[in-house]
């Protein structure tokens, strides 16, 4: 049985609707070209077509800020209805998805459909704010709410998840990536933070020219995350132990794209929570402990946000 997904967007320089609806649904090459896409063209141009399509999920709805975008959306990924309201998919769908990255619509987008009952994917992150956090938190609890970046399944850290313990004890675990900590950094959050048992604590600045913060996990292990800004390309994650040191580029977007959308439509299916709620929360109050402690320029704990 097919599942009707809406799907919402866009925020600046986050191709997400497109690069989604596309994994979802399969796409129209001169679509994503004429759209503006071409980086989003080139790795799904790379694919086989069994690689598409992700469980029962069918992008049949979409609504952007702009008419013209939605009507290119709707061109590049083959989505019957454009409509000219988000609330105007209620009734029609029966999942969302939020695919942008500006944190501050999501609950106002979101409300409606998790109020209705339906499920809803947000991108990442999901909010900046505790009181948010705490709005959101039942609807992660009952399996409704799915939001995370989608490095949390990079097949490049798929090795490192099962062999992890061949580092022996980790002396120190860094991330490195591009542009600033409140949007960017999650996605070296997700991709370490589920890698590791161990909860944060919290969180400090680093003095180094650029975003940087020291993470400290209740095992006492050090993470550090550098956001360098305006930069090459980079998302990496150094692995240092007692035993192993390893070194991993993550660079695969579209499986982990997948991964992530699969992991959602699973969650649909069971009506069980894709991601545990507090590995969620960990993540975004970490996310907000980091920006706080860029912000104030001292070390902050999770437990006093």
């Amino acid at each position: 049985m097919v599942t009707r997904t809406g799907i919402i967007g866009l925020s600046e320089g986050n191709g997400h609707p497109f690069s989604f609806s596309a994994i979802i649904n399969g796409y129209v090459g001169s679509g994503l070209v004429e759209a503006g896409w071409a980086g989003i063209h080139d790795y799904l141009s790379r694919r086989h077509p069994a690689d598409f399509g992700v469980g029962n999920l069918r992008v049949t709805h979409a609504w952007t800020q702009s008419e013209a975008i939605t009507t290119a959306l709707c061109h590049a990924a083959s989505i019957p209805h454009g409509v000219s309201s988000p609330e105007a998919m209620l009734g029609e769908i029966d999942a969302v998805i939020i695919a942008r990255d500006d944190a501050e619509s999501h609950l106002h987008l979101a409300r409606p459909f998790l109020e209705a009952g339906l499920p809803v994917f947000i991108d990442k992150p999901l909010t900046l704010n505790q009181h948010e956090l705490q709005a959101f938190s039942p609807y992660l609890e009952s399996g409704r709410l799915m939001s995370c970046s989608a490095m949390r399944y990079a097949v490049e850290l798929d090795e490192l998840r099962y062999r992890l313990n061949d580092h022996g004890r980790l002396s120190l675990v860094r991330g490195t990536v591009i542009n600033g900590w409140e949007k960017y950094g999650i996605h070296l959050l997700e991709a370490i933070l589920s890698l590791l048992p161990s909860r944060p604590v919290s969180v400090e600045p680093l003095s180094l020219g650029h975003e940087s913060v020291l993470i400290r996990l209740a095992d006492d292990t050090p993470i550090i995350i550098d956001a360098l800004g305006d930069s090459p390309v980079i998302f990496e994650l150094d692995v240092i132990g007692k035993k192993k040191v390893t070194h991993h580029t993550i660079s695969d977007n579209f499986s982990m794209f997948r991964r992530a959308l699969w992991v959602f439509s699973r969650m649909i299916e069971t009506g069980t929570p894709g991601i545990a709620p507090d590995a969620t929360r960990d993540t975004i109050r970490t996310l907000m402990a980091g920006s706080q402690a860029l912000r104030e320029g001292r070390k902050c704990y999770l437990d006093a946000l």
